[in-house]
């Protein structure tokens, strides 16, 4: 088409939108904390939000993009946009003077409001990749490694853009949180209007007559199986969790999940699925809790250990290598030989080695080299799978890449955001009643953290650790300026409660990402196994759909090496 370059870039700038709004909000998680009181919990899960909308945008929007047009998938996304800051503007704490009970309250209306403003967010960025990406692959079939990745380049530029804009906002302006988040409308408004008026194509097996129960053949039960499990979990904890009982929200997600499993098994007459496209689902579940997941704590924790403007630096880096890397996919596929499958057990080992190099870093210099080696790990994960998918799976059509990406984000906000918050509000928990069990008493908070089967964790209170960390970015501050080089005279000047919560946070936040490192490591040896299945079949190869015999379906055949 003459308009594929424009095209391209009009998902580009899309996608830039929701990184500048996801940054931005990543920012202002210690603002959230602090002003109304939450805990690490409480924080994990309103990132949540973030996450999950994004698979009801880009899985129900997959299906119906062909139907009714993506002109009008973009218009639905720019309205939930505006929307979604509409009502997370609407949080604020209690007035002065306002009784506990008032105070209770007006946490509850913020916390509520804030985590369905991450959800509206998170269904509008949903929307647009589910214009993006099947339009993309269907702009460059020859080469969709490539472009997919250039047109995922974009969530890190919108990183680095939103973390700079909250970084001058926030620290050095003192801005409001509220108007700092606004500034993800500008790139929102420039995505509509590249949008506006553009012809835009169908995918391949729209334009060869399959039908929607055609396209989730391939899906069937298995694929379903992993989507499924990712809703019953959305339905039974962050939707009706906290509204009746534990047992009656479980009942009331697997009811919601079996029912849309047994849909997919009638529309596609019991059809177990690929194995090969479980396999990846399951692996892009794991990329979402990864990357997305850790993205939404990597600068939270990294500025316990350091300063908060030293991690947010840090996560500037580590979102400058993802966006200039994913330009250079083309390059390593061609030049140096890896098949997308090979990119992606390099770049798991890799991220496994970076994530367990900076739970020990001490200093900045070697903050900087483990987290690059995380950033290159990361860096090809999410748009190289959705490549492989396409390449693979051309019946399916917008489809499986929709699936793929509903997984990969509800993942990221169910295990991923929602695991880091537990995992370090319980090694916080822990390494406090270890140091000093009378401090844990004092500042610990009023509900425990759940996350899936664990056992509950009581973390800090959200408040009470914040001020203890306001105090040490104070004193490190006055150290600084005293040009003194020791890192532990900051630690001095706080007081003994104080120095053993903030020390404790920090060897908290260390566990975290050893633990977080376990992921990646699984992902490399799904990755490994998927690449000898593909040697013991003659090698990685994309497949194109073939033209119908009469009175049969259009089958998918090799098409090219």
């Amino acid at each position: 088409m003459t308009n594929a370059k424009r095209l391209l870039w009009a998902g580009f700038m899309a996608i830039l939108a929701a990184g500048v709004g996801f940054a931005i909000r990543n920012g202002i998680l210690d603002n959230w904390g602090r002003e109304f009181g939450f805990t690490g919990g409480q924080l994990g899960d309103i990132m949540s939000g973030a996450f999950t909308g994004f698979c009801f945008g880009i899985i129900i929007g997959g299906v119906i993009a062909d139907k009714i047009g993506y002109g009008k998938l973009v218009i639905a996304a720019f309205a939930l946009h505006v929307l979604s800051a509409v009502i997370t503007f609407a949080a604020s704490p209690a007035a002065a003077g306002a009784t506990p009970d008032q105070v209770a309250a007006a946490k509850g209306t913020a916390f509520q409001l804030l985590k369905w403003g991450m959800f509206i967010f998170s269904l509008a960025n949903g929307t647009l990749e589910a214009v993006a990406n099947p339009l993309v692959a269907t702009l460059f079939p020859q080469n969709r490694t490539h472009y997919l990745n250039i047109l995922h380049a974009s969530w890190p530029a919108g990183m680095v853009l939103g973390t700079v804009a909250g970084w001058i906002l926030d620290d050095k302006m003192e801005v409001g949180w509220k108007i700092q988040l606004a500034l993800y409308l500008v790139p929102t408004v420039i995505y509509g209007i590249m949008f506006f008026g553009q012809a835009m194509p169908k995918s391949e097996a729209s334009e060869k007559g399959l039908s929607l129960a055609e396209m989730f053949k391939d899906v069937g039960l298995s694929g379903g199986l992993v989507a499924c499990y990712l809703l019953v979990l959305f339905f039974s904890g962050s939707v009706f969790g906290g509204l009746v009982s534990d047992t009656a929200a479980k009942v009331i997600g697997y009811g919601i999940g079996g029912a849309l499993l047994i849909a997919v098994g009638i529309m596609t007459k019991f059809s177990v699925g690929s194995i090969l496209l479980f396999v990846l689902f399951v692996a892009h579940a794991l990329v979402g809790a990864v990357e997305l997941g850790t993205d939404g704590w990597i600068q939270n924790i990294t500025g316990n250990i350091f300063t908060s403007e030293q991690g947010r630096f840090l996560f500037i880096i580590t979102s400058g290598i993802m966006f200039a890397l994913r330009f250079c996919a083309h390059f390593i596929e061609k030049k140096l030989g890896l098949s997308p499958v090979g990119i992606l057990v390099v770049c798991a080992i890799l991220a496994c080695i970076g994530l367990n190099l900076t739970s020990a870093v001490n200093t900045f210099f070697m903050a900087v080299l483990a987290l690059s080696v995380y950033a290159v790990g990361k860096t090809f994960f999410w748009p190289t799978m959705l490549a492989v998918a396409s390449d693979r799976f051309p019946r399916t059509g917008a489809v499986a890449i929709s699936m793929m990406g509903g997984i990969g984000m509800l993942s990221a906000g169910l295990i991923g955001a929602a695991g880091l918050g537990y995992a370090k509000d319980r090694f916080t928990a822990e390494e406090l009643q270890k140091t000093n069990p009378a401090v844990y008493a004092e500042v610990k908070a009023d509900k425990p953290s759940k996350f899936l089967g664990f056992a509950e964790a009581t973390g800090p209170d959200g408040k009470k650790l914040g001020d203890a960390q306001k105090k040490l970015a104070d004193a490190r501050t006055e150290v600084a300026k005293a040009g003194q080089t020791d890192p532990k005279a900051a630690f001095e000047k706080l007081s003994p409660q104080d120095r053993v919560v903030v020390e404790s946070d920090i060897k908290g936040s260390r566990k975290t990402l050893v633990a977080d490192s376990v992921i990646p490591g699984l992902m490399a040896i799904i990755y490994l196994a998927v690449l000898m299945y593909f040697k013991t079949i003659g090698g990685y190869k994309a497949v194109t759909i073939s033209a119908p015999a009469a009175g049969t379906s259009p089958m998918a055949v090799s098409d090219r090496s």
